[in-house]
């Protein structure tokens, strides 16, 4: 059973749903494009006891969590208590992504490369803080689990300021009650994933996700427009350390701390001039990210599941397909600042080959779809070179219609770019 509704559950449940061990699926609550190749339950994702009840009475022998709030509220112990499989770290680990300063305290002790920063509970003192400060621009996030939308980069003090007040004054929820100001690393941006049973590491491939609503990277920050795969720029060696200066420690300390992480960790990196920096952590795949990774994966995305939950991940590893992917993130009108709900979307029939359409925010009446808010699709086009799966997503982008879609034009233009270097 894979828990979540969006387009990374999509994609989960596709290649999960190809394993040799042809397994039957579930997915819970699930979307009209998964319901295709999954029986689907009408379970939020955050009522944990409904879904271990569910997976209890259907003989689930594998519990796959897509979202962070569940594994934030402890579904993989609620699970455990009743002698089922969760993928998915325990919530003691899954506080590396449910609170920052957790997050960035645990990169301090262990000396894991990151942003200089500092916590507050109290928007006085945050506010007295950024009064002493001379350099900007910096980092404003919300301690809690935000939906990818709880992070202000703010160029003075004024937005720093109102960065502030606007987390203090409830805009993210309870996940605003404390911040993290930090400084504001340069560089470029990488999306790094590895399977981890707590002890050793299967690294999966990285990608390059755009957090910006609009080309240029211009607008709000959102939950991800787009991304691609492989990220062009990255050397080999880079990536290594990253494994070595950033993936491992964690993983390490977490286990000293008493809060051993197993599942899909991510990290968002920064590769600045000096070397990586983490940037945060997630505890489950990344969204669109996960649409550009699974269907280049060669291996059986099932039989290294169950691996990292025996403990059995040494040795292993992965096959990946040669072709490149290029993700472009189809939205509702006004996303992320507000979201339109009930557009009929029209162009989703013969999709061509090499594209992958998953479903994000849809809903099907008499065989119609329609749009249910904010990131309602994922186009992915795939092909030998970067250029031609970006040509594939957006020819298959331009075949589809809602009312209102807004999408980013830009997405892997910088890789066809390094492409032909």
């Amino acid at each position: 059973m894979v828990v979540g509704s969006g387009g990374r559950e999509h994609a989960l449940v596709e290649a999960l749903a190809a394993s040799p061990l042809a397994p039957e699926m579930f997915a819970a609550p699930g979307n009209p494009g998964i319901a295709r190749i999954a029986q689907v339950a009408d379970i939020p994702v955050d009522d944990l006891v409904a879904l271990r009840d569910f997976a209890k009475e259907n003989s689930i022998d594998l519990t796959v969590v897509g979202p962070e709030t569940p594994l934030i509220g402890g579904i993989t112990e609620c699970f455990w208590e009743e002698g089922l499989k969760v993928f998915g770290p325990s919530r003691a680990a899954a506080r590396i992504e449910g609170s920052k300063v957790f997050a960035k305290e645990l990169m301090r002790q262990a000396g894991i490369p990151s942003a200089d920063f500092e916590a507050f509970d109290r928007e006085e003192a945050a506010l007295a803080y950024l009064a002493t400060r001379r350099d900007y621009p910096v980092v404003v996030k919300a301690d809690g689990a935000a939906a990818g939308k709880g992070v202000t980069i703010a160029h003075n003090r004024d937005e720093a300021e109102e960065a502030v007040r606007a987390s203090f004054a409830g805009k993210f929820g309870a996940a605003g009650e404390r911040i993290v100001i930090e400084e504001c690393l340069e560089g470029r941006e990488a999306s790094i994933f590895v399977v981890t049973d707590g002890r050793d590491i299967l690294p999966f491939l990285p990608a390059q996700d755009y957090k910006r609503a609009y080309d240029e990277d211009e607008g709000p920050n959102t939950g991800g427009m787009g991304a691609y795969s492989p990220i062009m720029w990255m050397e080999p060696a880079t990536y290594a350390a990253i494994l070595e200066d950033i993936i491992r420690p964690t993983i390490h300390h977490l286990s000293l701390i008493g809060a051993p992480y197993t599942g899909l960790l991510y990290a968002g990196v920064m590769v600045t001039e000096t070397g990586p920096k983490a940037l945060e952590f997630n505890c489950r795949f990344g969204d669109p990210e996960t649409q550009v990774i699974l269907p280049r994966l060669g291996s059986d995305l099932l039989e290294i599941m169950i691996a990292a939950g025996e403990e059995d991940l040494a040795g292993r590893e992965v096959v990946w397909s040669a072709d490149k992917t290029v993700c472009v993130v189809l939205a509702s009108e006004g996303y992320p600042d507000s979201s339109h709900s009930g557009d009929e979307i029209s162009g989703l029939e013969n999709i061509p080959a090499g594209v992958y359409v998953y479903h994000a925010a849809t809903e099907e009446e008499d065989g119609r779809f329609h749009t249910a808010g904010g990131r309602v699709l994922n186009v992915v086009g795939t092909g030998p070179s970067i250029i031609e799966a970006r040509a594939r997503a957006y020819a298959a982008v331009e075949q589809i219609h809602f009312e209102g879609m807004q999408y980013r034009t830009d997405i892997a233009l910088e890789a066809i770019e390094l492409e032909d270097l």
